[in-house]
């Protein structure tokens, strides 16, 4: 049970860094994104700023902390309390949202990539949104592993659709709010 638990506490300080990377390297992203409208040498100057930042978190934190959470997964599913989990329905869809932020991080590394070779193809309102899709997975999840079997599924569903209304009225009001400070200096 001491290796049950010293694992999980691994696992579970990985998987923040692994959330922290990605929220952070997203918002690198939109930063980047940005710097398209930019007259010379800023424009240059904060791409290449961008891009050691980017490349340093992505390959140093982000990808390491994604891994490290993956194997710690497979070591404590793999023991005798994993097992018994893996019986219970809510496991599953938990394990449905971890497939969905793998996919995640996979579909970052392409936007990543492409901002690497200075490839602007998404605005920052657009890339706002897609920082959202970890935050969503982030709540299912958490409220998946700490509530089990209590939340039903369609509890679960409209909460999260919930949260998905109130993020995107909530970037839409920031952006009115940018918006019209940019228009005030």
């Amino acid at each position: 049970m001491e290796y049950f638990g010293a694992l999980k506490s691994l696992h579970i300080i990985f998987i923040v860094t692994w959330f922290a990377g990605l929220f952070y390297a997203v918002r690198l992203f939109i930063y980047h994104s940005e710097t398209k409208d930019k007259e010379s040498p800023e424009k240059e100057i904060l791409q290449a700023q961008y891009k050691i930042m980017t490349k340093r978190l992505w390959t140093i934190i982000t990808w390491p902390s994604a891994i490290i959470t993956l194997i710690l997964a497979i070591l404590l599913l793999s023991s005798e309390l994993g097992m018994v989990y893996l019986k219970q329905p809510w496991m599953h869809i938990k394990l449905g949202f971890v497939v969905l932020l793998y996919a995640y991080q996979f579909m970052s590394h392409k936007l990543y990539k492409q901002l690497q070779n200075n490839e602007i193809k998404y605005s920052s309102g657009q890339l706002r949104l897609w920082n959202e899709v970890a935050t969503i997975i982030l709540f299912s999840v958490v409220f998946l592993v700490v509530l089990k079997t209590t939340i039903g599924w369609v509890f679960g569903v409209t909460g999260i659709l919930g949260l998905m209304i109130f993020l995107m009225l909530g970037i839409k009001l920031y952006k009115r709010i940018r918006m019209k400070n940019q228009q005030n200096q």
